[in-house]
């Protein structure tokens, strides 16, 4: 099969939002290139380092590719693509160069390009993602993901989802019943199963992810707890509904139903939120506090943000 390789040289703040809309167009994988992997210092509490080569990434900016297979309908979601992404300058979300390439790639040389990209990582203090090729023998305690980091967007490895996740460990209980709002590949509500969830719905308004979640959730033997499902945010829910609500979105959606989030978490409840930029970061805190929340942490990661809330105990 002959694949669409879509290549975006963009900003590291347009990174998250623009894989989101990739996904949703279908693609068939993301892989990010970005220059300030080859500075990081690594020597951090969780991960492992992999040998990382300057040929591989942009001078400046970058570089998002996703996968298209090629067929009848390639241009028109090619341009359509290109417009949704044209559009988050609405959200004030910098594009920098905006440069798009379109080239044909092989089957095979997708397929060794995606093990070039992502290995074993140890997210948080119990959990570690690994992709399905890859063997790897877990410590005594040691919890893992297994994610095909081709089926949808969230392969676990960005920022936002890493904040998330150690977010959900610091704040679960056992037993608790959890809502994983905009859900992609599944991961964070894999890992409120794996911390011990009563009961996790995920959900995501877009077919694709639905798909890919529902996949990722078997691959983890996870079906008896998680029910993933295609919803518009958290509409149609009842109230007090959940211990436990996490959302990894864009900023821009997360303060529009804070409201709402309030309503469907039992008092006492926590409310996990991540994908917000720094920029953006006293926007989210502003709506949380309007709602009623008590912000109860905020961790950062490169530019990435994620605040923890809690509904009060005394809330009507």
């Amino acid at each position: 099969m002959k694949w669409a390789e879509f290549s975006i040289h963009t900003t590291q703040a347009a990174v998250e939002p623009v894989c989101h809309i990739l996904h949703q167009s279908g693609a068939s994988g993301v892989v990010i290139e970005d220059p300030s992997d080859l500075v990081k210092d690594w020597d951090l509490e969780y991960g492992k380092v992999y040998e990382l080569s300057p040929d591989d990434y942009p001078e400046e900016g970058v570089i998002v590719k996703a996968y298209f297979p090629v067929n009848s309908f390639l241009n028109e979601t090619i341009e359509e693509t290109k417009g949704e992404i044209n559009g988050l300058t609405a959200h004030q979300i910098d594009l920098g160069k905006n440069k798009v390439i379109v080239s044909e790639v092989d089957e095979e040389d997708w397929a060794t390009a995606w093990k070039k990209y992502y290995h074993p990582i140890k997210v948080s203090n119990q959990i570690t993602i690994i992709p399905t090729w890859e063997e790897y023998t877990p410590n005594e305690g040691e919890m893992i993901i297994e994610l095909d980091p081709g089926m949808a967007f969230g392969t676990g490895t960005h920022p936002t989802t890493i904040l998330s996740i150690q977010a959900i460990e610091k704040t679960i209980t056992a037993g608790d019943r959890v809502l994983d709002v905009g859900t992609g590949s599944g991961v964070l509500a894999i890992a409120a199963a794996k911390l011990a969830a009563k009961k996790v719905d995920a959900y995501d308004l877009d077919d694709v992810a639905v798909t890919s979640a529902i996949g990722n959730v078997e691959l983890n033997q996870a079906t008896a707890i998680i029910n993933v499902k295609q919803n518009d945010l958290v509409k149609g829910v009842e109230p007090e509904s959940y211990d436990l609500v996490v959302a990894n979105i864009l900023a821009e959606i997360i303060t529009s139903f804070t409201d709402d989030v309030f309503s469907i978490l039992r008092p006492g409840g926590t409310y996990v939120t991540s994908g917000i930029i720094q920029r953006k970061k006293q926007d989210v805190k502003d709506a949380l506090t309007t709602s009623g929340f008590l912000i109860t942490e905020i961790t950062e990661m490169e530019d990435w943000v994620a605040i923890t809330a809690v509904k009060p105990e005394d809330s009507m």
